[in-house]
């Protein structure tokens, strides 16, 4: 598999804020809110997951990345580039 993540306080803290928010979406709608009023939180838990998605992807590239290629096993450092790339690849459907 690879390195795991090392837990992160700000992250986790993040996560329980967007777990806050879906709560929050889910009393709207048992409420029958107005749907524009839901979709604006909609957008809002989303700009908050891209938020957590770039620090993981960061955390990745400057430790798992970067700890493959100064050790020097490129096969390690391969297979965290090819991992890099099948990401970018999914994200771009």
């Amino acid at each position: 598999m690879g390195m795991s993540m090392k837990p992160d306080p700000k992250l986790l803290s993040r996560l329980s804020g967007i777990e806050g928010q879906v709560r929050g979406i889910a009393r709207m709608v048992g409420q029958d809110r107005y749907c524009i009023d839901i979709l604006d939180q909609i957008q809002a838990i989303k700009a908050a997951l891209k938020k957590v998605e770039d620090e993981v992807l960061k955390n990745h590239s400057t430790h798992c990345v970067a700890d493959a290629i100064k050790t020097g096993d490129t096969r390690d450092a391969r297979k965290k580039f090819d991992e890099l790339v099948e990401l970018f690849s999914r994200y771009s459907r």
